[in-house]
């Protein structure tokens, strides 16, 4: 037996991580820490080529590392959804203005006269080029952070997600987990349906097809919910343990403050002026926020079957998003004037070379996490 596939890219693939399966698994979260540092890049820049950069890295991980799964195919659906922002973003600049001034003026709409009290608000009237691109750079940068965690929701199972989440959390993690599960469970439906009318020969298209399949979704989803909310019950969801009152008290002030410095920590990082302040308020509120929540979860009656561990794996994966999420707002505090590309006299934007490779880091996940069963390709042998 002669093996002509060892040198292809998928046998190093191979080579490089592990055939995924229970035991050696990515944790969850890995992916949303790598998504979510990907999108914390893209909020910190509003060059088109280096959003570009971010989205080709999203998906190419995507793209080698998905599986089969229903939540698996909703990356194209946020890639829609980000084109769609782009578009309205655009609409809104030339139906509304731009407060970028231009002298490249394309086309003047008719503008509509409007009362003393909405002074600086205006409909129609002069179109120009700066205040076109400044609307696709803002757009294109909403876009890239929509899809970056798009990447997130394709990678990650939501029900092992729920599984690692702290007791404190466990309800509201399973309201969020149905909410996600909802929109593909709905689409499986409709193609089963519309499949089963084509064999019957009967239309599954127009507004005939879509009335006649509806009424059996709606039915689906109605005995899911009912199935769902018997199994719940059967397990004992929303009963809690007993705790002192001191307790209670200081997980909500934990929690509460650990939240509120988790956001005007967040907010910090995202604006340019309040990088000093963001980090340690940012790293201050997670701990009370993980303090809250580890004190809540006594609450919570509950056990975990094979929980979902942290490896060198996961920690790999994490840690290529939080690196680039890192330099990036490294650069940006470093003023690197190629990060926001002037429109005020109209320039081509430039790709700046260190934050360029700060961005390729986040290839990492493709060459170190588990490769799923299912889209591992086959090396074809021949008999010699």
């Amino acid at each position: 037996m002669t093996d002509h596939g060892s040198g292809t890219p998928g046998a190093l693939g191979r080579r490089l991580a592990p055939a995924a399966h229970r035991s050696n698994a990515l944790h969850p979260g890995a992916w949303w820490i790598w998504a979510l540092g990907l999108g914390t890049a893209a909020s910190r820049t509003t060059n088109p080529l280096l959003i570009g950069l971010l989205i080709g890295v999203a998906g190419y991980v995507v793209a080698a590392r998905r599986t089969s799964a229903p939540w698996a195919k909703s990356y194209g659906a946020f890639v829609k959804l980000g084109l769609l922002v782009i578009g309205i973003r655009l609409v809104f600049a030339i139906v509304l203005g731009s407060p970028i001034p231009g002298t490249h003026v394309l086309v003047t709409l008719p503008e509509v006269p409007l009362p003393d009290w909405a002074r600086g608000v205006r409909i129609g009237g002069r179109v120009t080029a700066e205040g076109l691109l400044f609307a696709l750079y803002d757009g294109i940068r909403l876009a890239g952070l929509l899809i970056c965690v798009g990447a997130a929701n394709a990678l990650a199972s939501p029900a092992r997600l729920l599984k690692s989440l702290p007791g404190a959390l466990y309800e509201a993690g399973v309201a969020v987990v149905v909410a996600m599960t909802f929109a593909p469970n709905l689409i499986t439906d409709v193609q089963r349906l519309r499949a089963a009318r084509r064999l019957r020969g009967r239309p599954d298209k127009g507004v005939r097809g879509l009335l006649q399949v509806g009424l059996p979704v709606l039915e689906g989803a109605l005995e899911r919910s009912v199935a769902l909310a018997a199994a719940m019950d059967a397990r004992g969801f929303g009963r809690s343990a007993a705790v002192p009152a001191g307790v209670r008290r200081a997980t909500t002030v934990l929690t509460l403050g650990g939240l509120m410095g988790v956001c005007v920590g967040t907010y910090g990082l995202l604006t340019a002026q309040g990088a000093a302040y963001g980090l340690p308020v940012l790293a201050v509120g997670l701990l009370a926020a993980l303090g809250g929540l580890r004190l809540g979860g006594r609450r919570a009656v509950r056990t975990r079957y094979r929980p979902d561990r942290w490896g060198a794996r996961a920690w790999a994966v994490a840690g290529s998003g939080i690196a680039v999420a890192g330099l990036m707002i490294l650069a940006s505090s470093y003023g690197v004037a190629a990060l926001q590309p002037g429109v005020v006299p109209l320039v081509a934007p430039t790709l700046p070379l260190w934050p360029a490779a700060a961005v390729l880091i986040g290839l990492l996940p493709a060459f170190v996490a588990p490769v799923p069963a299912d889209s591992s390709p086959t090396v074809p042998k021949e008999t010699s």
